[in-house]
């Protein structure tokens, strides 16, 4: 396998990414049309962390973390690692000594399609990671990769200098140039969901602030008491 390190790719706004981890996963996803979602096996190696960066793509061949190492030297301030493979792995193929490289460069996390290993010191140094496994299993370095490249993960594709924002719940790509537009709209959702949220501890129903009760009488559904239904049964 062959590949390319492509140098200084376009990147999005580094104040509008900064905005961007004002929100969370699903809100951001929402945000954006419920798309972008990183796939529910992608899951954080640590709790109540939230990050977003711009995103240096890795490709690499299973098993083998070669381009990882090609990929430090492109890192730089803001930027968060995304590691895939050309074809399924869980070997752990980073662990506490790339994050220690990747500090010093002012990257603020991974997130890896394959496996991760020392995650208690990942913890512990306080360097977040969003991985499919966590696996001791060792890697070799004898073979081409890519780095700066546009990679796919779970159908979502990630191109370099894309916004890359994680948390507990997960994993969201958003494209360079809509990480503007989406923090608009997540803000714009979140002032939404925040009146939602007044109504309901004021006692209000969802049925009748999402206007459900018609959605259930267009679809069918009807009430009963207890007495009608088992006497509909019996």
């Amino acid at each position: 396998m062959s590949g390319v390190i492509v140098t200084d790719p376009p990147k999005a706004d580094a104040k509008d990414v900064e905005a961007l981890a004002g929100f969370g996963v699903a809100t951001v996803s929402e945000a954006l049309g419920r798309t972008g979602l990183l796939g529910p096996e992608i899951r954080p190696i640590q709790q109540g962390v939230r990050v977003a960066g711009t995103a240096v793509t890795v490709l690499s061949w299973p098993g083998d973390n070669l381009m990882i190492h090609a990929a430090v030297e492109q890192c730089g301030e803001g930027d968060i690692l995304v590691v895939t493979t050309t074809s399924p792995s869980t070997d752990g193929m980073f662990g506490e000594l790339f994050a220690t490289a990747l500090r010093r460069r002012g990257v603020r996390g991974l997130v890896s399609n394959a496996g991760v290993r020392d995650t208690q010191e990942l913890r512990e140094m306080d360097f977040p990671a969003w991985s499919r496994a966590v696996s001791a299993q060792g890697t070799v370095k004898t073979t081409g990769g890519s780095v700066n490249v546009p990679v796919a993960i779970d159908g979502q594709v990630i191109r370099p200098g894309d916004a890359i924002l994680a948390d507990d719940d997960g994993v969201v790509v958003v494209p360079r140039e809509r990480v503007r537009a989406t923090v608009e709209a997540s803000a714009a959702r979140e002032a939404k969901e925040a009146k939602a949220r007044a109504a309901f501890l004021d006692g209000q129903l969802g049925l009748d602030r999402y206007g459900l009760r018609e959605t259930l009488r267009r679809l069918g559904v009807e009430y009963r008491t207890y007495e009608e239904y088992t006497g509909e049964r019996s």
